[in-house]
């Protein structure tokens, strides 16, 4: 059996599990909603970046008792684009922190784009994104990555970077 599970916060990996369910004819759930995680064969784990970390990815796979004879494929869901070495490398490492080593090296890693739409975040967030701004709009020029400037020219405004298209290598990855 197969499953897509799913940590959305403010839905862009949401669209991407239920995008990849409609593709694959596979159930897509909230890791909320996951109560037994060791039935399934196949998981493909699709989970924002938030706070340093994948939203619900902890959690769901604290659940799984052995990985052994499973496939689990990863897909993280954020605003860094995911061609850039340096971004996934930092995506990585807090990955890292936060899964078991032998579910982190058995799985298959896939970095998909998001967006964010400011005036849904909640207050917290909204406070959060304005000191990120205004430290990264303080930094020198030659000191601001892509990412930054992307980041202070969008600031306040609706980014959607999501493409459906970067799908394919993860659907190609479970019909391995």
């Amino acid at each position: 059996m197969k499953i897509i599970i799913y940590g959305s916060k403010y839905g862009t990996a949401k669209q991407y599990a239920m995008e990849l369910s409609k593709r694959t004819n596979i159930k897509a759930k909230s890791y909320k909603d996951i109560n037994n995680i060791n039935e399934y064969e196949t998981i493909i784990y699709i989970g924002a970046l938030y706070a340093g970390g994948v939203l619900g990815m902890t959690k769901t796979f604290k659940k799984l008792n052995n990985c052994e004879n499973k496939k689990i494929i990863i897909a993280t869901v954020g605003l860094a684009d995911p061609m850039e070495k340096e971004n996934v490398i930092k995506i990585e490492n807090s990955m890292k922190r936060q899964l078991p080593v032998d579910i982190y090296e058995k799985a298959n890693i896939y970095h998909l784009r998001g967006g964010m739409d400011y005036s849904k975040l909640s207050f917290i967030h909204k406070i959060i994104m304005k000191l990120i701004y205004e430290k990264t709009k303080r930094l020198a020029e030659e000191k601001k990555t892509p990412e930054d400037k992307e980041m202070i020219a969008t600031y306040k405004q609706k980014v959607n970077f999501v493409d459906f298209s970067s799908l394919e290598n993860i659907i190609s990855e479970i019909n391995r």
